[in-house]
């Protein structure tokens, strides 16, 4: 026999069972199969309701303390059979299906171990836009190394620029702080680098740099230098008007050009432009403007159809190229290399560059930073010299304790006493200064009976300055002088490797590395060092440093920015 909705054999079974159940009397077959398809509807209405008002807890597990719907005790014999009635399979599927889904939702969801087999739309979880952003507030891991080599590893937020990390690193470092400090970007692979802008942040930076690439923390008097002699870096042959008028910019506007965006100015020149994928080099007439660097297959032309582009300035950086004309076949030792940050490894995509001279290359090299940041340059350039004039509104020097316990004492007499006018204080400490060189010539006749005396530490007193680095050969002082900026008045001090007794001053001038001897002299038993053949004789280098730091002398400029290094 069918029931109604008894299409399964387990309708049939119950309905047996049920059959043989009921007493002998007789029975209204219709009727028991309206009660029984009746108690399936409100058994199942039940389930859910008690499904529905049972909390779950994350794992999915009933809470133990739920409390359930208690229904009425039956009392007719319809209702008793209702007791006895399993639950419909429909009801038990539909259960199932809810129990599942609230499982699912309250577990968090496991990462794919095999990306691989799945694609990115089939894993949610694994791609890499429904990773979480690090927030602002993060910490990074930086690692700044030194000239020397040496590393040290700083943690800082993401939003942390070059220019509050060099001060971090000057800070930590006791290093005078005169602004001239930068992060270098370097690639030793690629042999290229660059120093880092004020405002750039650096964790965005190092998300573009391989594992091979670290930052450098050392001195860039030429960061900014262009600002304070535009002239120097500007060639009027190399700077022009971008229409064909070829009106050259005044000096008085040369600036304010580079910096206003509605301004059209351009650098021109010849170029020696490696082919891509070839080592041989193009002498091509190259122009650079806001919207790229272009090269003319006609001459000097600068009609539109005669320019090519060469490369993008948005999203490039210009690097130096530090591994000499050999490694790239060049024509000069002026290269350099315009990189896009896309580009990790590949040197096929790079676009080297190589100017005739190094003021050549200064401008180019300038003219796309100013092309690139514009007034963010001058921001950053104008920052410490506000915070000069903020410091300079104190009239008095702020002294610290120790300094401020000391006064001027007069021991002439037989009772010591204080020197209340300063005035008389100063004329006793000049007093003073000459007893101590009358004193020091004595001695150094007679013969000093202690090391520690001043005339054996005038000759290694030296040693601690930072602008003295001992016995590094010609070349290396050159490579310091060209890595810290090449700009007038740079110079460093080194033994002589020709003269075990001889100095040598190395400085820099118009973009040129110039040598001077110090050579020692004696008079009246007295050694001096001289560097004008005796005309200027002095008892140590740190007199005779600070003597050219205020006087020309013979020399071409006054000695005014220290080649220093730093050790982490």
């Amino acid at each position: 026999v069918y029931v109604r909705g008894s299409g399964s054999p387990l309708c049939m079974m119950v309905f047996f069972f049920l059959f043989l159940s009921l007493p002998e009397d007789d029975v209204d077959l219709e009727a028991l199969v309206n009660d029984m398809n009746s108690s399936f509807e409100s058994l199942y209405t039940s389930c859910c309701v008690q499904t529905e008002s049972t909390p779950l807890l994350h794992n999915g597990q009933p809470h133990r303390s739920t409390t359930y719907q208690t229904q009425a005790q039956p009392t007719s014999p319809h209702q008793r059979l209702r007791r006895s009635q399993p639950m419909h399979i429909l009801a038990v599927r539909r259960l199932q299906e809810e129990e599942q889904q609230y499982r699912t939702s309250s577990l968090p969801a496991i990462p794919n171990p095999f990306p691989e087999l799945c694609s990115p739309a089939s894993s949610p979880t694994l791609s890499s836009g429904s990773l979480p952003q690090c927030q602002p507030s993060g910490k990074y891991i930086i690692k700044i190394f030194s000239e020397d080599g040496m590393g040290k590893v700083v943690e800082i937020p993401a939003d942390m620029t070059a220019r509050d990390l060099c001060q971090f690193l000057v800070y930590k470092n006791h290093c005078v702080d005169d602004n001239s400090w930068a992060l270098v970007e370097h690639h030793p692979a690629l042999g290229l680098e660059r120093c880092l802008e004020d405002h750039e942040l650096v964790v965005q930076v190092q998300a573009s740099m391989t594992s091979e690439s670290k930052f450098l923390f050392r001195k860039n008097y030429a960061k900014y230098e262009f600002f304070k002699n535009p002239l120097s870096f500007f060639p009027e042959q190399m700077v022009a008007w971008c229409q064909e008028t070829n009106g050259t910019i005044p000096p008085s506007q040369l600036l304010q050009n580079f910096l206003n965006s509605s301004s059209c100015p351009e650098i021109q020149g010849y170029l020696y432009v490696k082919e891509m994928s070839r080592k041989s080099w193009k002498k091509l007439y190259v122009f650079l403007r806001r919207s790229g660097l272009y090269f003319s297959t006609k001459g000097t032309s600068k009609e539109p159809r005669h320019l090519q582009l060469l490369a993008d300035l948005e999203d490039s950086n210009v690097f130096t190229v530090i591994t000499g004309r050999k490694l790239h076949n060049a024509p000069t030792d002026f290269e350099f290399c315009i990189k896009p940050n896309k580009v990790r490894n590949e040197v096929k995509e790079l676009r080297m560059l190589c100017a005739e001279d190094e003021q050549s290359r200064a401008c180019w090299m300038t003219a796309f930073r100013l092309f690139k940041y514009g007034i963010l340059l001058y921001q950053n350039y104008k920052i410490p010299q506000q915070r000069k004039t903020l410091l300079s509104h104190f009239s008095a020097p702020v002294r610290s304790v120790s300094e401020n316990s000391l006064v001027a004492m007069d021991f002439s007499g037989r009772i010591g006493r204080v020197i209340d006018n300063p005035v008389e204080a100063q004329s006793a400490a000049m007093e003073e200064g000459h007893a101590w060189r009358k004193r020091s010539q004595r001695m150094n006749i007679l013969g000093s009976p202690s090391p520690l005396h001043p005339s054996s530490l005038s000759g290694v007193i030296h040693r601690t300055q930072l602008w003295f680095h001992g016995r590094i050969s010609r070349e290396e002082s050159h490579k310091m002088i060209h890595q810290q900026g090449r700009v007038d008045g740079m110079f460093l001090l080194r033994d002589s490797q020709s003269n075990p007794k001889a100095f040598v001053l190395t400085m820099c001038h118009h973009q040129k590395i110039k040598h001077f001897q110090i050579l020692p002299c004696e008079e009246d038993g007295q050694m001096f060092l001289s560097l004008d053949d005796t005309a200027t004789k002095f008892t140590d280098l740190i007199q005779l440093v600070e003597f050219y730091m205020l006087n020309r002398g013979v020399l071409p400029c006054k000695l005014k920015h220290p080649c220093t290094t730093v050790a982490l």
